[in-house]
C-alpha cells in the first residue's frame, strides 16, 4: 500500500498532461491558436512511411512478447479476415507510425487505441445506460492527435469494409472529426465540473437515430441487457455444476482451465493476487466484494489485440442463485510507451485503471488492479454489465455518419476531462481545415493498413507465422 501512495504522489506531480496553471480559458485558447504558426493544421493530412519503417509483421511478432504462445495463432487468426479486423489488432503498428506525424505538443490522457469498435454502451453504477469509450488497455499521456487520427482512420476502413463508396466513407471521417472539433469548442467554454459531469446517455441517442430499423434493433438489445442478470444471461452459458460445485465450462481454445490449477501452489498465488486486487478497491467496494466467494477461474480469449495476454474469468458466488463474474485482463506496457514515454505507474493495471477513471464518464463498481507473483500486471472489472457493442457491420452510410458523431463527442469529452480543452480548441479553430486534413490522412493511412494487412497474409502463406481460425 505504501508503494501505491508513492506512485499516486508521483502522478500528482506530473498531473494532467496538458494542465496550464494560471492561464484563463481565453488565454489558453490564444495559446492554442498561436501553435498553428509552428504546426499547420493542413500538415496533419500527410502520411508517408519513413524509409526505415519497420516491417509490420516484425512489429506484431515483437508485440507477442510475454503473451501465451499457444494463443498466438488465435490472435493472428482473428486478424486475417479483413483489413478492418487487422486494423483493430494493429495498434502497435500505428503507434509507431503516429510518432512520425506532425504534433502540436499538446498532450492529454490518450486512449491509445481509439478505433470505433472500442466505443459502446454500458451501465453506470447508478444503472443508467451511457455511450463512451470502453477499452483503455493502451491508455497513456500522449499527443491528442494520435487518438483522433486512429479513430478517424477506423471509420474510413470500416466504411470500406461495409462496401460504402469513397464519398460516403470520407463523409463518416469528416462527421467524426468535425464533431470532435465542435464539441471540444463547447467544452472549452464550460466550467471544469460541468465537463467532468458531462456524459452521453443512451436515452439521448435513441430518439436521434434516423434509421428506424437500427433504432428498433438497439432498443431490443437495450431492453434485453436491462432485463438479464448475470444469472439469467452468463451463468447458464458459462457454468456447469460438478459434484455440487459450480465450475466454468471449458470451450478450448477460447475458454479453458490451466493444467497448473491442480497444483495447490496455484491457488495460493491466485489468493495472493486477489487479496492485492481487493486492497486496490475503495472501502465500500471491499464490503460488497466480500459478500461473494471465489469459486473458479478459467482462461478466456477476448478481443483481437488482447489475444495471447493473460485474460481470465473468475466466478464468484454470494448464494446458489447469486453469481458475479469478474474479468481479469493482463496489462502490458502501452503500445504508445516507446514514443510517448513510460507510465509513471509501476503497475500497468494501475495505469489502465487510472486512465479509465480520468477519461470515462463512469467506471465499473469492481474496477481495480493487482500483480501476480510472476510479475504480470492485471486489472479487474465485471465481465459483462449491460455492455452493448453496436453492430457496425450492419450500418448504412447514414447510420455510420451518426455513429461517427457519437464517437467524436465521446472522445472530445474524454480529452476535455483529462486535458485542457481550450488549448486544443484554440488550435482547431472554427474552420474545417483540420477536418479536411484528417480525411486526407485517413485515406492515405487506410492504404498503408491495406499493405500491412497483405504483408500479414503473405507471412501466413509463407509459413512464417501460424494461424488458428475459429469455426
Amino acid at each position: 500500500m505504501a508503494k501505491n501512495k508513492r506512485l499516486k504522489s508521483k502522478r500528482d506531480e506530473s498531473a494532467s498532461p496538458a494542465v496550464v496553471q494560471g492561464r484563463s480559458r481565453e488565454q489558453q485558447y490564444a495559446d492554442g491558436k498561436a501553435i498553428r504558426n509552428t504546426c499547420l493544421r493542413k500538415s496533419h493530412a500527410k502520411w508517408k512511411p519513413p524509409r526505415d519503417r519497420a516491417d509490420p509483421v516484425e512489429i506484431l511478432e515483437a508485440s507477442n512478447k510475454g503473451r501465451l504462445p499457444e494463443l498466438t495463432p488465435v490472435r493472428y487468426g482473428r486478424m486475417i479476415p479483413s483489413p478492418f479486423v487487422f486494423y483493430r489488432g494493429a495498434a502497435a503498428i500505428m503507434a509507431s507510425d503516429l510518432a512520425h506525424t506532425p504534433s502540436t505538443g499538446i498532450r492529454v490522457q490518450a486512449c491509445g487505441d481509439a478505433h470505433l469498435m472500442n466505443f459502446g454502451a454500458f451501465a453506470t453504477p447508478e444503472r443508467r445506460m451511457v455511450f463512451d469509450i470502453n477499452d483503455f488497455d493502451e491508455t497513456l499521456p500522449a499527443p491528442w492527435e494520435w487518438d483522433v487520427k486512429r479513430l478517424a482512420t477506423s471509420f474510413l476502413i470500416a466504411s470500406h469494409s461495409n462496401g460504402f463508396s469513397e464519398t460516403d466513407a470520407c463523409k463518416t471521417v469528416l462527421s467524426c472529426v468535425r464533431t470532435y472539433r465542435e464539441r471540444l469548442a463547447e467544452f472549452a467554454q464550460m466550467r471544469t465540473m460541468e465537463i467532468w459531469y458531462a456524459r452521453l446517455d443512451l436515452e439521448r441517442i435513441l430518439p436521434s437515430i434516423k434509421d428506424q430499423e437500427a433504432k428498433e434493433r438497439l432498443q431490443r438489445r437495450v431492453q434485453k441487457a436491462e432485463a438479464d442478470s448475470a444469472h439469467e444471461a452468463d451463468f447458464p452459458k458459462l457454468v456447469s455444476v460438478e459434484d455440487g460445485e459450480p465450475r466454468i465450462r471449458d470451450n478450448p481454445p477460447l475458454i479453458y482451465h490451466l493444467n497448473e490449477q491442480a497444483v495447490p501452489e496455484f491457488e495460493t498465488r491466485v489468493a495472493d493476487a486477489f487479496a492485492r486486487y481487493r486492497e486496490s478497491l475503495p472501502d465500500e467496494r471491499r464490503v460488497l466484494l466480500d459478500r461473494f466467494q471465489r469459486k473458479d477461474l478459467a482462461m478466456k480469449v477476448v478481443g483481437v489485440g488482447s489475444v495471447g495476454t493473460f485474460c481470465a474469468v473468475i466466478l464468484m458466488m454470494a448464494d446458489v442463485d447469486d453469481p458475479l463474474f469478474l474479468q481479469v485482463k493482463e496489462a502490458a506496457p502501452s503500445v504508445l510507451e516507446p514514443y510517448a514515454g513510460k507510465s509513471v505507474y509501476e503497475n500497468h493495471g494501475q495505469r489502465v485503471v487510472n486512465g479509465l477513471r480520468l477519461m470515462q464518464s463512469a467506471s465499473d463498481l469492481f474496477l481495480g488492479w493487482t500483480e501476480g507473483r510472476e510479475g504480470r500486471h492485471f486489472y479487474i472489472r465485471q465481465l459483462h454489465d449491460m455492455k452493448i457493442k453496436l453492430l457496425v457491420e450492419l450500418f448504412t452510410p447514414k447510420l455510420m455518419v451518426q455513429y461517427a458523431e457519437y464517437c467524436g463527442w465521446a472522445l472530445a469529452r474524454a480529452h476535455a476531462r483529462a486535458g485542457q480543452p481550450s488549448l486544443i480548441a484554440g488550435y482547431l479553430g472554427k474552420g474545417d481545415q483540420f477536418d479536411e486534413a484528417l480525411s486526407d490522412f485517413a485515406v492515405t493511412y487506410a492504404e498503408q493498413n491495406e499493405r500491412d494487412y497483405h504483408a500479414l497474409l503473405n507471412a501466413v502463406r509463407q509459413g512464417r507465422i501460424k494461424v488458428y481460425t475459429e469455426s
